[in-house]
């Protein structure tokens, strides 16, 4: 790409550079004049599609040398890597026509069962002799392989099917006497169990409980223009919206280690793609959904099965046919991208995602490619005309790669062309601007938990280990897209699976706007960052109140403390000063004071009240402040020289803390720089906020929990300042806290744990369990 642009006429850079949405066609126009006639650009579209290329294809050859590998480290009892070399095989081991490549894979798949048993995986191993089975049907070894894990999991009347059928396809003798050995087994096992119940493993999504009931309505600021509210007064954690993805894609460092189709993450019997080397799935079920072929070979078997009863017949049907081969009413988004050709991994994920966009609208638009239909995503915002020069250049780039890649796709002639290129670039400026980013929730594993609290033993990455969001995907949602932004919104959105969900996080009243927050919240950033992160991500200056009018969190959040240490008062810098002398030449009629004293004594007020205190000051008197005086008593701070000295106790917080000879003597003596941290800094900065929760996670490695459970609460302290005591943020913070305190048996961990389940329900609703399901832990525990 870069080689590409700085080999652009200068003229032609000049022309982009300057151009609107209206000159699209003519710019476009010109640089596909251009590229097509370059002979660099036409050997790296050639090397993205030419199939003769395919270097994401399959590979026969690949496939039978990791086998091997896998088969060597095996018989050496080494598990871990056989299941790796196994998986790689199946990765690039080919699907076709052709017998011996379909039993090569159907053998893997046994291989690989075959060392899930040996690692206590049961279910994973049925699942992978399942997909052994509908490859060939008549394959004794799964079916040996799939009744041995049925018997260990107590399913024992499945297990002597599987056994029965086993031995009716097995050709030798021996063979036949292994099977009859092993249903005796069984049977004694059976015998010997006083009762037990069939159980059915699936690996799908959560099916939804919670009706969606609200109504909403389109509404129109000044402000911000186009937005959804609700016609009816809502209650705090209401579900208010639902809505699977018109389109979406993995990002790249999530490629390993989720579902390329529902995102989740994947198991350890993870599933490739039937055509190429690019996707794993968690199951054939959404392998299939994403435009997957599942080969099934028992309607060409039936003779050989025909002997048996009939019970055993339909047995073979349902683990052969069963509901994962059939595909659900979705445009299958990666077919077009298969075969094995390699521009999808090469691409960036959000040009991949405009490919599936466009695939998208032409499928639901029988087909015709004259000109995008694009329906309802043509209305979606864009900011092509704000766009630095690179970027537009880029984006014209990227339009016409991705132009010539889908014109050779199978089934598919895409124009290329000035006008359709130009859609490109504006539907890639709207995703850029409308798309959402998918987030799973990273909790700490709950047998690292039982291990904790049995042996009162700190776990490994101690119970302080944080709860993340991680980003795992990218995706358009049309109606979802109309919700406006607020740093302080009143509307939180999560996913299960694909399919996008918000709820709620206070009452709104009827006519309200509902309102998400695009990136970081008040509390999170001060004002200026987040106004920044807006204009440069999504070309808006933010109006929210949060960013409009004054608050606590953004004074205290990077300030400074009064160099009088029996003083409360702020220090502030002087960009912080700026921004909200900004917001205070748009508030109409503040309330004067004679002092600005109720807003410097917050620390004495409730969260309620601080709010009021901060609007109720004297704009006079904030307009005269300078930078590095104290707004309480007027002293003076050398900013400078206290910005050195803070950043270098921080260094040095974090040096003790990364210690390899970590001890509880280093962090004893490291906290004479936190002292020195909380002399300098504003008590509730959220520098201070993280040095305790890092020194929290310290002593809870290095075994001293009753400090770590101080530390911890040091930082919630300062957390629901910031921003409120039932802020999800608070929240996560919670799930250390009470980790801690179960760890001691300290009696506020029940406490701890109503309250983080209380905030999570806010947010989650009925879902909770489901995105947190060691909460449950948590809850038994306490």
């Amino acid at each position: 790409m870069e080689k590409l642009k700085s080999l652009v006429p200068g003229t032609l850079k000049q022309i982009i550079a300057e151009s609107i949405t209206d000159d699209l066609p003519s710019t476009c126009s010109s640089l596909l004049d251009f590229l097509i006639h370059f002979e660099p650009f036409q050997q790296m579209v050639k090397d993205l599609t030419d199939p003769e290329v395919a270097l994401c294809g399959k590979s026969k050859e690949g496939a039978l040398e990791s086998k091997h590998k896998g088969n060597r480290c095996f018989l050496k009892s080494d598990y871990a890597n056989a299941l790796d070399f196994y998986t790689q095989a199946l990765r690039v081991a080919p699907m076709d026509a052709h017998e011996a490549d379909r039993n090569l894979v159907a053998t893997l798949y046994v291989n690989r069962a075959s060392v899930l048993q040996k690692m206590g995986l049961v279910r994973e191993c049925v699942r992978d002799c399942n997909r052994a089975l509908r490859i060939s049907s008549n394959y004794a070894k799964a079916w040996f392989r799939r009744g041995k894990a049925n018997a260990a999991m107590g399913r024992y009347e499945d297990a002597i099917r599987d056994l029965d059928v086993a031995k009716s396809v097995e050709a030798s003798d021996g063979g036949k006497k292994q099977i009859e050995s092993e249903i005796k087994v069984v049977l004694d096992q059976q015998y010997r169990a006083a009762s037990s119940s069939r159980q059915h493993n699936q690996n799908d999504s959560i099916v939804l409980d919670e009706p969606q009931q609200m109504k909403l309505q389109c509404v129109t600021t000044p402000e911000k223009g186009k937005g959804l509210a609700s016609m009816v007064d809502i209650l705090q954690a209401s579900l208010v919206h639902t809505e699977d993805p018109f389109a979406t894609i993995i990002l790249k460092p999530c490629r390993e280690t989720h579902c390329h189709y529902c995102l989740n993450e994947l198991p350890v019997d993870k599933v490739p793609c039937t055509s190429c080397s690019i996707p794993w799935y968690c199951s054939q079920k959404c392998c299939i959904e994403a435009g997957g072929e599942i080969c099934c070979d028992y309607p060409n078997n039936r003779s050989i099965h025909k002997y048996l009863s009939d019970d055993l017949q339909r047995y073979i049907v349902d683990t052969t046919l069963n509901a994962d081969s059939e595909r659900a009413n979705q445009i299958p988004e990666h077919k077009h991208e298969c075969n094995g050709v390699h521009w999808p991994a090469v691409l960036p994920s959000e040009i991949v995602l405009v490919g599936r966009v466009l695939v998208n609208s032409i499928i639901k638009s029988g087909g015709s490619t004259d000109r995008f239909n694009l329906g309802a995503i043509s209305d979606l915002s864009h900011h092509y005309s704000r766009m630095s020069p690179e970027s537009k250049l880029e984006l014209h780039i990227y339009a016409t790669v991705l132009s010539c890649c889908l014109q050779h796709c199978n089934g598919f002639e895409v124009p290329i062309n000035g006008i359709s290129i130009s859609q490109i670039v504006i539907l890639t400026s709207q995703i850029r601007v409308n798309s959402m980013t998918i987030v799973r929730m990273k909790f700490p594993d709950h047998h690292e938990l039982e291990d904790q609290f049995g042996n009162l033993s700190p776990w490994k990455g101690g119970p302080t280990s944080n709860v993340e969001q991680v980003r795992v995907g990218q995706a358009i949602y049309t109606s979802a897209s109309l919700f406006n932004h607020s740093c302080q919104p009143n509307i939180h959105a999560y996913f299960l699976s694909r399919t996008l969900h918000i709820r709620t996080t206070e009452f709104v009243a009827a006519g309200c706007p509902l309102e998400l927050s695009y990136g970081p919240q008040v509390g999170q950033w001060d004002c200026k960052d987040r106004v920044k992160f807006l204009e440069d991500e999504y070309s808006f200056r933010c109006q929210c109140t949060g960013c409009s009018k004054m608050n606590f969190s953004d004074l205290v959040l990077n300030a400074f403390h009064c160099v009088k240490l029996n003083c409360s008062g702020i220090v502030l810098e002087s960009s912080v000063i700026n921004c909200e002398k900004e917001k205070l030449k748009h508030l109409p009629n503040i309330i004067n004071t004679d002092s600005i004293d109720s807003l410097l004594q917050a620390e004495e007020l409730n969260i309620d009240d601080i709010s009021k205190a901060v609007n109720d000051m004297q704009i006079n008197s904030f307009f005269q402040l300078n930078p590095g005086y104290c707004l309480k008593c007027g002293t003076y701070r050398d900013l400078e020289s206290s910005s050195v000295a803070a950043n270098n106790c921080i260094r040095r917080l974090q040096n003790s803390i990364d210690s390899k000879t970590m001890s509880r003597t280093t962090l004893l003596g490291a906290l004479s720089s936190l002292g020195v941290l909380r002399s300098t800094l504003h008590a509730y900065n959220r520098k201070i906020a993280e040095a305790e929760d890092n020194f929290a996670q310290a002593f809870c490695l290095v075994g001293e929990l009753q400090s770590a459970m101080e530390h911890c609460k040091a930082s919630i302290e300062i957390l629901e300042k910031l921003y409120n005591c039932n802020h999800i943020v608070v929240g996560y913070e919670l799930v250390k806290l009470s980790s801690i305190q179960l760890s001691l048996r300290d009696s506020g961990a029940v406490d701890s744990i109503d309250r983080l389940y209380q905030i999570f329900s806010c947010y989650y609703g009925s879902h909770t369990d489901v995105i947190f399901p060691d909460l449950q832990f948590l809850r038994r525990e306490g």
